[in-house]
């Protein structure tokens, strides 16, 4: 049953319930049936499962074979410092879990933990998970609805529904059936689970209870949007099979080769293994893993606390920012910013909830008592409270007005002092208005504020410059065309006006007349002041900002319009009629979504996702939570965003700034370049070690007594990777942001870490490598294997150093930008001459001290490799950034 469509008699009896309640017994009968009234716990996830899942990925596998391969072989060491890598990237990555269960614990804890309900026509309070369908319940100002339900009774009923529908003031509920309808925000007839009440008092009957309410259907959106990977991993992901592939293929001819060739069987799958180590990055994942932190935490020191490593990266290459807009894109703070009053349109400054601010006629500053009568009556007609400590206290609609009359040094205390209020006609959906009966020193007079269609009906007079006059048609017209140009604004319009009375004695309804008109308020939730730079900053990124709300369609394309969001505007009725489809074409010029539902942005994200945008989502309300989930990334306010959306989202802006956004992409544009860096760097040195092994094995260098010899071991080709190789790579992660990163489209989500240009610099460089190191090996040999293996194994760890600065260099960037590089390329250096120089280390590593002349030779070959590698691939390194 549609319940809003229906009278409430036929809701009653459709869920065979009474205005007496259901009874005890037929309450647990139903218990039974549709169980409890609370959210639905999802499966946990077992931590063991968290941490084995650490080790599913290609590369992971291949350096488990080479443990198991080298505790067969008994080489102890390379298995014990492999499996060590192993341990440390699985506990790195073991933290990022839990989001989903966090999200319906969350949910959980919004709900009411009791109610006030009727049952065999006496009331009672319960808890709220025992209410059932038929249930009747009764809530008041400041109670939170327990359940979905169809209003029944109410009196002077406001629910503010802003977490669940993005509506930024509150709803006047009725019990009246209404049309046909498919949107939260329109069900004014229904009250839903988790929502507040503002204000007045309300009877209803329960029709949806547990994952059936609406916030129960958010539940179990975010539970069944499942994580997919993010681009990086992807990437990495492809790039480890390759890897894989590529090394198994090598590892076998070398091996046949070395067999072939006369080489023992044992000691050629050694060097497979060897070979294996040396072509499979594994400091690739940890190394990732702690830019990734370490960017993370610099993203702190932006007002941006990320919560999934990855998600760092995949801002680097978001096509689109989908928001909400109220407290996302505006301020969730109502604002009176324009007052008509003797036929003058005053502009007031200032927004939110702040008392500071001018009036301003035609751009000049004015003097505000000329507006004093319409400022009073806003405060004095007003059931708010403002404080510091609570902030807004009932409507925030109300709240504004005493906001306004603060900006002209008017405090509601004092006036409710030299005013007294003594009688009141409270407002109602109706009559759409309400009135105030207050003690002047001139007598009574009433105070009223309304609709501004049903108070100009009311009025027979104005009050202009202190004059009372006629309320002529020509009066009425100018007062009727402010009115359109301020609703054009998105403005929330209210007029005000009084009457004297001449008696006192209580007031009804038929006092409403004969009124003296005295001007308007124009309020509106105002956009946050830096977010146009910011769009416009995302503009000129090529990232395109999209507006998806619970508001109405002109409240949002007003928004819109101020803020620089350009595109088609939709409402979530004709959303609602697309299919998936027809939905895909519409979001691609569509940037202006009003009136929707949580489902609508779900199929929004998912449509642009699906067109091939990297979608980013920010949001603050319940409503938003299952589409951050959806989205590529999600974005969480920290202030003002609900829990629920806080725990599942990627990332949670901790200053509820929509700027913090624009520097958390750059931020990840900047550590995806970093990203790209160290896996040139880590490549072209593993593709270099791989030639030089697999040249090696070609040529077939051999010792003194005729054995096959080979210019690394495998412990020495772990040393190379994980420490010369990983220390500047990780320091490579905190390079500074380069200059005009945020002057370009994003990247596409598809492109590849490894390019064609920088697969052509890292071939370059590695065959100059491999042919220096093989020089010097071939050169040495004759001293002994030993001592050319120890000039091989160092001028690898020269080398690299010469590389890192080459990658730097294509980045245009100063070689002493980055001090946490200069300290990682001394550490390693000093780290290869205690390998060289320290006998303890010899033993491990198998080692000798070198002569000075063995240093010279090595610098011939690093000056050789830098300007043969620069002048070769100068053109290609220009093309890689």
């Amino acid at each position: 049953m549609k319940f809003h469509s229906v009278t409430s008699e036929e809701v009653l009896k459709h869920v065979s319930s009474t205005l007496n309640g259901l009874g005890e017994r037929e309450a647990q009968k139903r218990r039974a049936q549709y169980g409890p009234n609370e959210i639905r716990r999802g499966h946990q996830i077992s931590p063991i499962r968290i941490f084995l899942a650490q080790f599913n990925s290609f590369i992971v596998y291949i350096l488990i074979a080479a443990v198991f391969i080298s505790f067969i072989l008994k080489e102890y060491i390379d298995s014990t410092v492999i499996i060590a890598i192993l341990i440390v990237n699985a506990v790195l990555g073991f933290f990022q879990e839990y989001r989903a269960e966090k999200a319906i614990e969350s949910l959980k804890k919004m709900a009411a933990l009791k109610a006030t309900v009727i049952r065999d026509g006496r009331k009672m309070r319960i808890s709220s998970s025992e209410l059932v369908p038929g249930d009747l319940i009764a809530f008041e100002a400041g109670d939170r609805i327990p359940a979905d339900a169809r209003i029944i009774k109410e009196y002077l009923l406001e629910v503010m529904e802003s977490s669940l529908t993005g509506e930024s003031h509150t709803v006047s509920k009725d019990s009246m059936p209404i049309d046909d309808t498919i949107t939260l925000g329109n069900m004014r007839n229904m009250v839903f689970g988790g929502t507040n009440v503002t204000n007045g008092s309300g009877k209803a009957v329960v029709v949806k209870t547990g994952m059936d309410s609406e916030m129960g259907k958010i539940a179990e959106s975010i539970a069944s949007v499942e994580d997919d990977e993010t681009p990086l991993q992807k990437k990495l992901d492809r790039l480890g099979r390759k890897l894989g592939i590529l090394t198994l293929v090598i590892c076998a001819i070398i091996i046949t080769f070395g067999i072939y060739k006369g080489g023992n069987i044992l000691e050629m799958i050694m060097v497979g293994v060897s070979l294996a180590v040396a072509a499979v990055p594994e400091g690739l994942p940890i190394v990732v893993t702690i830019a990734l932190a370490l960017g993370v935490k610099r993203m702190v020191a932006q007002n941006v606390l990320v919560k999934r490593l990855p998600s760092v990266e995949t801002l680097g290459c978001t096509t689109v920012i989908c928001t909400d807009k109220t407290g996302t894109l505006t301020r969730n703070e109502m604002t009176v910013t324009k007052l008509f009053v003797n036929n003058t349109v005053v502009d007031i400054t200032g927004t939110g909830y702040g008392t500071s601010g001018e009036f301003l006629s035609s751009g000049e500053k004015i003097d505000a008592s000329p507006a004093e009568l319409l400022l009073r009556i806003g405060v004095l007609n007003n059931d708010a409270a403002l404080s510091e400590k609570e902030g807004v206290i009932g409507d925030p609609t109300e709240a504004c007005l005493i906001v306004s009359a603060a900006k002209a040094g008017m405090k509601k205390a004092d006036l409710e002092e030299k005013f007294p209020r003594i009688n009141e006609i409270p407002f109602d959906s109706e009559r759409k208005r309400k009135s105030t009966v207050h003690r002047t020193s001139e007598g009574l007079v009433m105070y009223t504020k309304g609709a501004p269609d049903v108070m100009l009906k009311l009025c027979s007079k104005v009050n202009t410059e202190g004059k009372v006059l006629p309320l002529t048609d020509e009066t009425l017209n100018a007062i009727n065309e402010t009115i359109q140009r301020f609703s054009s604004q998105a403005l929330r319009v209210l007029a005000f006006a009084y009457k004297p009375l001449t008696s006192d004695r209580n007031v009804d309804t038929s006092d409403e007349s004969e009124l003296i008109f005295v001007g308007l308020q124009g309020m509106i939730d105002p956009p946050r002041e830096e977010v146009k730079s910011a769009i416009q900053r995302c503009k000129k990124a090529g990232i395109r900002s999209v507006m998806i709300t619970g508001d109405y369609a002109l409240t949002a394309e007003a928004i819109a319009n101020q803020l620089g969001i350009e595109g088609d505007a939709i409402t979530g009725e004709q959303l609602e009629k697309m299919d998936d489809e027809i939905l895909k074409n519409a979001v691609c010029e569509t940037s202006i979504y009003s009136r929707v539902n949580p489902e609508h942005k779900i199929r929004i994200v998912r449509a642009l996702r699906e067109t091939g945008e990297v979608v980013a989502m920010s949001g603050d309300g319940i409503n938003d939570a299952p589409a951050l989930k959806e989205a590529d990334i999600g974005i969480a306010m920290g202030i003002t965003g609900t829990d629920v959306t806080k725990e599942t989202a990627d990332m949670v802006l901790l200053d509820d700034k929509y700027t913090s956004i624009v520097k958390a992409v750059e931020q990840g544009r900047a550590i995806y370049e970093n990203i790209k860096k160290f896996v040139n760097y880590l490549l072209s040195s593993n593709l270099g070690e791989v030639l030089i092994l697999f040249i090696a094995m070609i040529i077939g260098f051999r010792d003194a007594s005729g054995a096959i010899v080979m210019p690394l071991l495998a412990t020495q080709i772990l040393w190379l990777n994980l420490i010369t190789d990983g220390l500047p790579a990780v320091a490579l992660g905190v390079d500074p942001i380069r200059k005009g990163i945020m002057d370009v489209s994003p990247r596409r989500s598809g492109e590849p870490i490894i390019t064609k240009n920088m697969a052509i610099n890292i071939v370059i460089i590695s065959v100059l490598m491999a042919a220096g190191v093989l020089f010097l090996f071939q050169r040495f040999l004759s001293e002994g294997e030993t001592v050319a293996r120890t000039v091989a194994f160092t001028s690898i760890v020269m080398l690299e150093m010469v590389r890192v600065t080459m990658i730097r260099t294509q980045y245009r960037l100063s070689f002493f930008s980055n001090p946490y590089l200069l300290g990682a390329i001394v550490l390693s250096v000093l780290l290869q001459l205690a390998v060289v120089y320290v006998p303890v280390m010899n033993i491990v590593f198998k080692t000798t001290a070198l002569a000075p002349y063995h240093w010279g030779y090595m610098g011939a070959v690093m000056a050789a490799m830098f300007m043969i590698g620069m002048v070769i691939a100068g053109q290609i390194n220009r093309q890689i950034v």
